[in-house]
């Protein structure tokens, strides 16, 4: 068994190694929440995802701002407000579509789970929860909700659970191969993963191109597409099951788009980008952001 899980442990590191080979360059894009500099958006063409280059040593110091309110409940601004207004409305339906599923224990882990919100949902449904949140910050406002948060997988790493969600999460991690490799041993051998990122494919992406606020450079350190994620999770010999829209995201990300294109509000120029995004995804499913329901093999 040792010689098994160490042999694909190492050919799970060469892959890693082959989502760096033979880049070119796409966009250059700008921190526009935090630093201000300037960051290639390479492609990989094996895989069709993008990768952000150079990746900073010092990532945390990249997340240290109240501009990014994933980790906080601000609701100062137009654009909190509008984040926290939708985040309240697909907490509802991720909920029933957690519970679409037939689950032994209804034991579920939330990767990346920022402030709790979701998990307060899933508890008050009935699951047993338990999270995992790397942002101190983060876990202190999910503590004062009651939900006590685990820092990285390995503290959870003897555990097993029905559901696995990253919301908006995957496309933060460095070492990618290995820590889908670690969700895997995460998972039931019946139990389903939700990973949901964005999606450089869709039509907003193509029409703000280095604005889109979704390449949030340097914390998004790739950009996905339907067959790279198809590709990833074969490697773990794990299939997507179904593919899921998230239509609010068009909405809020050509929002920020617009902000930092054109340096001011844009809400009503942002909705009809969005709209215009969601209505030509309806026939080639490029959604702003998508949901993969994952199963093993």
């Amino acid at each position: 068994m040792f010689h098994k899980e160490h042999s694909i442990h190492h050919i799970n590191l060469i892959t890693e190694k082959k989502l760096y080979k033979d880049l070119k360059p796409f966009l250059n894009c700008i921190d526009h929440t935090v630093s201000k500099e300037s960051y290639e958006v390479m492609k990989n063409e094996e895989y069709d995802m993008l990768v952000t280059s150079p990746v900073p040593n010092n990532l945390d110091k990249y997340y240290a701002s109240e501009d990014y309110i994933s980790h906080t409940d601000s609701k100062t601004s137009l654009f909190d407000k509008t984040y926290q207004f939708v985040k309240n409305y697909t907490l509802k339906k991720k909920l029933k579509l957690i519970n679409s599923f037939n689950t032994e224990d209804k034991l579920i882990l939330d990767v990346g789970a920022g402030t709790g919100d979701f998990l307060k949902v899933c508890e008050n449904g009935g699951w047993k929860i338990t999270g995992v949140e790397p942002s101190d910050k983060a876990r202190e406002f999910a503590e004062s909700k009651h939900i006590i948060l685990h820092e990285n997988l390995t503290q959870v790493e003897n555990n097993q659970f029905d559901v696995i969600t990253l919301w908006h999460v995957l496309e933060h991690i460095p070492n990618l191969v290995e820590y889908i490799e670690q969700l895997k041993k995460l998972l039931k051998p019946n139990g389903v993963l939700i990973i949901a990122v964005p999606n450089h494919k869709s039509f907003d992406a193509k029409h703000y191109k280095e604005f889109w606020a979704a390449y949030d450079v340097p914390r998004h350190l790739w950009h996905f597409s339907k067959t790279a994620i198809s590709k990833l999770f074969s490697i773990v010999d794990m299939n997507v099951e179904k593919i899921l829209p998230m239509k609010f995201d068009s909405y809020y990300v050509s929002l920020l788009s617009e902000k930092y294109k054109t340096k001011k509000s844009q809400p009503i120029k942002a909705f009809f980008v969005g709209l215009q995004s969601n209505l030509k995804a309806k026939s080639n499913g490029e959604y702003s952001s998508l949901i993969y329901i994952l199963k093993n093999k």
